[in-house]
């Protein structure tokens, strides 16, 4: 079924802000966690920098969540200012804060297989006579360390993110790569994991999309876990990170040409490896939509409802997490700015904290799934 034959209008409660804060209406209007959680699934959403920081933003993730992930604060360019150091402050309010609101925590990321997004130092650092010790060393260090302090509040960490080209279907290379190997790189990073978090759910995370120009990184990855799965690296599950929408600005209308057949057969395949599935970083590029607010809500609408219908088809699906609640802190904004200048309108809560029609997409979605077991307190 396409997403404009699913399009609908889906009703929803007001949020209002009283005194800079966000205040719940939990008598008439059921928060998304508890909606999620009704079906034994998890909702929840990212935190960290300037959102965390003010309060508003804070209530509205504590009445809407379940649990929360740092956006930037447990990354190695947060925690390592150098090869000896770690600096966990920005983590540790995240991790308190959530403890405090009775929120569970999901850590991201324990290696972004990117070059581009690891620490300078880790490139011009002296790996010596043997750099393949050395790299190994680093890494096991770093995640041993993080997942030691952390482990006690997160039960599900990203292990590994985005360590296949899109473009070429290859394993990106980093600084530690370089001297061990990427596949040996990502199989270390979880072999870590799993000795610091015995019991843990073990992530890989990528953006592979149901897009129909997607196939080849949909391919890659199911090779990458095809071959993790093979050589007995302890994944457990596939991270969905969900960034909806073409990726080309210039795209004339609509938000992309989908492949379902393609998407659930990618699907498939993973379940089959008997691997859970994720939906890690939910969000709309919506650029290619009206500026109209609107049609344009309607649409981000429509096409949420009509993903999440097919992920939470698969009852191995017990997580659904946005990349930030409200429009006023996405990072699409600056990223990926919209042609017409407009500000973006990616998820569920506008710049004013106000529920927009893709949160009541969300809570349709939610309501209309199967109930699955759930395996996380």
């Amino acid at each position: 079924m396409t997403v404009d034959r699913r399009a609908m209008i889906l009703g929803g409660a007001a949020l209002a802000l009283t005194s800079g804060s966000a205040r719940l209406d939990a008598m008439s209007t059921p928060s998304l966690a508890a909606l999620a959680r009704a079906k034994g699934i998890r909702f929840g959403s990212t935190m960290g920098g300037s959102n965390f920081a003010n309060p508003a933003y804070r209530t509205l993730n504590a009445a809407q969540c379940g649990l929360v992930v740092p956006e930037n604060a447990m990354k190695w360019v947060a925690l390592r200012p150098d090869a000896r150091n770690f600096d966990f402050r920005a983590a540790d309010a995240i991790v308190a804060w959530a403890r405090r609101a009775g929120l569970g925590v999901r850590g991201h990321t324990l290696l972004w297989q990117f070059e581009r997004w690891m620490p300078e130092w880790t490139r011009t650092h002296d790996y010596g006579a043997n750099p393949k010790a050395e790299a190994a060393r680093l890494l096991v260090a770093h995640i041993d360390t993080v997942v030691r302090r952390y482990a006690p509040a997160v039960d599900s960490f990203d292990v590994v993110n985005e360590a296949v080209d899109p473009d070429t279907g290859l394993l990106h290379e980093t600084a530690l790569s370089k001297h061990l190997g990427a596949e040996a790189t990502i199989d270390l990073a979880f072999h870590t994991a799993r000795a610091a978090a015995p019991r843990a759910q073990l992530v890989y995370n990528d953006f592979m999309s149901w897009q129909s120009y997607d196939g080849r990184h949909r391919d890659a990855v199911l090779r990458l876990l095809e071959g993790l799965v093979k050589r007995g690296t302890p994944v457990t599950a596939l991270g969905v990170q969900s960034h909806l929408g073409s990726k080309y600005s210039e795209a004339p209308t609509g938000l992309g040409a989908l492949d379902e057949t393609a998407w659930r057969r990618f699907l498939d395949e993973v379940t089959g490896m008997g691997l859970d599935l994720l939906v890690t970083e939910l969000d709309v590029h919506d650029n290619p939509l009206p500026s109209a607010v609107g049609p344009r809500d309607r649409q981000v609408a429509a096409h949420t409802r009509a993903y999440l219908d097919l992920m939470l088809s698969y009852p191995q699906c017990r997580t659904v997490m946005c990349w930030g609640l409200s429009d006023r802190y996405s990072w699409l904004q600056e990223l990926r700015p919209r042609p017409d200048g407009l500000p973006k309108r990616p998820l569920p809560y506008d710049a004013a904290f106000a529920p927009k029609p893709m949160r009541d997409a969300i809570a349709a979605a939610f309501a209309a799934a199967a109930p699955r077991k759930a395996t996380f307190a």
